[in-house]
């Protein structure tokens, strides 16, 4: 199975810091961001990552190079302009091919096994979903008995990680933005995206003081 990590966004709530460099080139624990989901994916059995960019893409690939360091073969997928994650992965799908593919979202820091997370036959989508945050504390979707409903009482934050089947992105074309979100409700609505439930490290660095609180933690 492939990877792609997204890192188009602009990472406008990490300003000042993102004038000149992209977010997931931001040091924690003393290496950037995005390097810390590259060593996991690698220690999973992954071979093949796909990245998108968009603001200051050309940095991320002058510093990651052709993931050869990390025993990987990463290719890039520009934007002129940022696509949404929708668009984003729709924009990359040349490159992901015709299998699934598991997706990471670049401004997020965990330890998941990423090998384990799996897109059952017929699926559309498998998410990994974690305890709402303070910072998002409404959650994202209904979780209950172990699936993901359309409707219900409790709700779950999605954690950016999840496996999609490229059918997912059949009505969007190519280089138009497109958001994820009505997707998987659909999904959820037509009963073909399953989740689990993620209750590890999982850190959103959204803006410069988790990023500092982070980096602490990690350095102490």
């Amino acid at each position: 199975m492939k990877a792609m990590i997204l890192a188009a966004g602009r990472g406008e709530r990490m300003r000042p810091l993102t004038d000149y460099t992209p977010k997931p080139l931001l040091q924690v624990g003393g290496k950037p961001l995005i390097v810390w989901h590259l060593e996991r994916l690698a220690q999973a059995g992954f071979k093949d990552v796909v990245i998108n960019h968009a603001h200051l893409g050309a940095q991320i690939e002058l510093a990651l190079g052709d993931g050869s360091q990390w025993g990987l073969h990463i290719q890039y997928s520009p934007e002129i302009t940022a696509l949404e994650t929708a668009g984003g992965i729709a924009n990359a799908l040349h490159l992901l091919g015709g299998a699934p593919f598991l997706v990471v979202n670049g401004d997020v820091y965990t330890n998941m096994d990423f090998s384990r997370i799996k897109l059952a036959n017929g699926q559309l989508a498998h998410l990994v979903l974690i305890d709402n945050p303070p910072q998002h504390s409404q959650g994202d979707f209904f979780f209950e008995d172990g699936k993901i409903k359309p409707d219900g009482t409790v709700k779950l934050t999605f954690s950016g990680v999840g496996v999609y089947h490229p059918d997912l992105f059949a009505d969007i074309k190519r280089g138009d933005p497109a958001k994820l979100a009505p997707l998987l409700r659909q999904a959820i609505v037509e009963g073909r995206l399953t989740a689990e439930y993620f209750q590890g490290v999982w850190h959103d660095i959204g803006t410069p003081e988790r990023l500092a609180a982070l980096n602490q933690q990690l350095l102490d």
